[in-house]
């Protein structure tokens, strides 16, 4: 590798030199899409040259690209390759191509080395420094940010400071007390008054924070390690901090593992008249005490925190919601959900539905709270929809409660939500998925004796249902009923899942039969690929006859015949004489088109066949014996083929 090193390096010579001596002066810049690239040190951004935009694994820092071949021996040499070729690169993508070029090897050693000798050129730091980062398999630590946040703190290129500064924090690396020092002497050195306050104010804060997290510690262990009493209070005023609402969450966060504590805390400082409680240290302290050993405190402070005027916010909700549905809390959920839908910030209609989900699948269901949920997000205007009713019933079935679906609809309507012939239809499936005909059954006679007539929809799912549970005789009775008792034009779908669950039983004749009686005494017409499904299914189970006899009825309602599936089958497996039924089948006319002869021909021919093609031929009109193609596909047969057998 050290030879590739060298060729590059000659290679740089060399061209450096020529545009030299061809009076071209070499300059480096940021390339402007490279200056578009730096938007993303604020956001994030979907172009995938972005610097940012990578989000890289900064637990495993080590990188290296293009090579597994160990890095050169000499340092020096190392980075000042790497220093050429950036700042003869126009752009990241420039830069790559050249490394791979030579199947070169950049480590995170060198690329720090890199950038220090690269402070006073910041164009072209700023872009190794992009590069480095966008690497799929790895990018700089903390180290490095802080080394181009110097490099870049200067009145030149002060946007791109800021920008950096913030996409540091992001990602979670501290900037160093060095960094601010020799950034603040930048600024002042340069009269960047501006900028100079701003960083100085975020170095005071920082400092500030820290201090503060500390004391935070000191309180949090105080009262972790004492009895909560006056001698734990006097020792917390003797911390002598000043109370903010931040420090304060902290260390009611702090301590979550003890509640009762927490509480203690946070009302012994509501007694302190200089600090008054917002909407933070409120909704700390709710998820703290989101539990079963402070529950009836949980409601206390909720009381409180609204009567103070704050809400609790949708993030602290998600958060306790969560805790009660982990610890089966099913109770309080309903009625977190019910002091939510009172506030200003309500839940979604998707929440609600999760909250009746869990409802349902609770090892005791309890319909009141079911019906309470219903009527809460009926009054705001969540109303109930058709999927709603699809994620109960899967929930239900979940927990082999489909039974219960009964109850579920009554306490929906109650609650003044209406159900839908959609959605009976929707519950009478899944109870004849289940193996419950009868109660899915007993719903359609609960309907009609009401005066509400079930309709086509109701009856289509009570028959694909029997059929995906496998009960085809109770499926088909239930079809013929439908039939008999009502006047539905359109019966293809119920039928075709009719069809298709005899085939899936491996009762393709029976299927045939069903369907013959239904076309030639109910004069239903089923759909062309019912009548396609039922062929492929008869012929694999050699039903070769019962096929045949479906070609009439497909003529008859319109349909073209379905010959690839006979040809395959007959060629293989029939007789000429079958082949001569199948093309007299297929239409009205004495003989289909010479076409479809000759298919049928070469099929038996390409299958070795050649008596049963010879019978067939036998058996055809004198046109077709006569006819030039046919002649020379028999010609064209080798006389030793002329004696292979059917």
């Amino acid at each position: 590798m050290r030879n590739q090193w060298r060729l590059l390096r000659l290679r740089y010579v060399a061209t450096h030199s020529m545009n030299v001596s061809r009076g071209i002066q070499p300059h480096y810049r940021l390339a402007p899409e490279s200056r578009r690239c730096i938007s993303s040190f604020l956001g994030t951004s979907s172009r995938p040259d972005c610097v940012f935009a990578f989000n890289f694994d900064a637990q495993n820092p080590r990188f290296r690209t293009f090579s597994s071949e160990p890095a050169l021996d000499s340092k020096e040499t190392d980075h000042t390759v790497v220093i050429e070729l950036i700042s003869k690169s126009s752009s990241c993508d420039e830069f790559k191509r050249e490394l791979e070029s030579i199947n070169a090897s950049v480590t995170p050693e060198m690329a720090l080395e890199t950038l220090k000798n690269l402070e006073t050129r910041p164009d072209v730091a700023l872009r190794f420094f992009k590069w480095v980062v966008e690497m799929e398999s790895g990018g700089l630590s903390s180290k490095g940010y802080n080394l181009m946040l110097c490099i870049l703190g200067g009145k030149d290129h002060v946007g791109e400071f800021w920008e950096l500064f913030e996409a540091t924090k992001r990602k979670g690396f501290g900037v160093g007390k060095d960094t601010y020092a020799k950034v603040l002497e930048s600024f002042e050195k340069e009269g960047m008054v501006d900028d100079l306050e701003k960083l100085r104010k975020m170095s005071a804060s920082k400092l500030e924070e820290v201090s503060a997290e500390t004391m935070g510690r000191r309180v949090c262990n105080l009262v972790v390690n004492h009895e909560w009493g006056e001698d734990v209070q006097k020792r917390i005023g003797e911390v002598n901090v000043s109370w903010s609402n931040d420090l304060v969450a902290y260390v009611v966060e702090c301590l979550s593992a003890q509640p009762m504590k927490a509480l203690m805390f946070f009302w012994w400082l509501q007694e302190n008249q200089s600090f008054k409680h917002d909407k933070l240290t409120y909704n700390t302290m709710v998820s703290v005490l989101a539990r079963e050993d402070s529950i009836e405190k949980f409601w206390v402070v909720v009381k409180e925190m609204r009567e103070s005027g704050y809400e609790m916010e949708m993030e602290t909700y998600f958060k306790v919601i969560g805790k009660f549905y982990d610890r089966r809390m099913i109770k309080d959920s309903v009625e977190l959900h019910e002091f939510m839908m009172r506030g200003a910030n309500k839940p979604s209609a998707q929440d609600s539905l999760f909250l009746l989900r869990k409802i349902v699948v609770d090892k005791n269901l309890d319909m009141d709270l079911f019906g309470r949920v219903v009527k809460t997000s009926m009054e705001i205007g969540n109303g109930l929809t058709k999927s709603t009713l699809d994620g109960i019933l899967k929930s239900l079935t979940s927990v082999g409660r489909l039974q219960e679906c009964g109850k579920i609809l009554k306490a929906m309507e109650k609650g003044g939500y209406a159900p839908t012939n959609a959605a009976y239809s929707k519950y009478i499936f899944h109870l004849s998925k289940a193996g419950r005909p009868d109660e899915a059954i007993e719903i359609l006679n609960e309907l009609k004796a009401s005066g509400c007539a079930p309709n086509f929809k109701m009856w289509s799912s009570l028959i694909e249902g029997q059929c995906v549970a496998g009960e085809i005789n109770k499926a088909s009775s239930c079809f013929r009923e439908m039939v008999e008792n009502n006047e539905f034009v359109e019966v293809g779908k119920p039928l075709e899942s009719l069809i298709i669950g005899f085939c899936r039983r491996k009762r393709a004749k029976d299927a045939c039969q069903f369907l013959m009686e239904m076309v030639n005494d109910k004069l239903l017409q089923p759909w062309h690929s019912t009548y396609k499904t039922l062929i492929t299914e008869l012929l694999v189970r050699k039903g070769l006859n019962e096929a045949l006899g479906l070609l009439p009825l497909m003529r008859n309602h319109g349909f073209p015949p379905y010959v690839d599936p006979f040809i395959d089958h007959i060629s293989k497996y029939g007789t000429g004489e079958d082949a001569v039924n199948f093309l007299k089948g297929m239409t009205l006319q004495r003989f289909p088109s010479t076409s479809v002869v000759i298919r049928m021909f070469e099929a038996f021919l390409k299958a070795r066949r050649h008596n049963e093609a010879h019978n067939c031929l036998a058996k055809c009109p004198s046109y077709i014996r006569n006819h030039a193609d046919v002649l020379n596909l028999f010609c064209a047969m080798k006389p030793e083929d002329t004696v292979v057998s059917a």
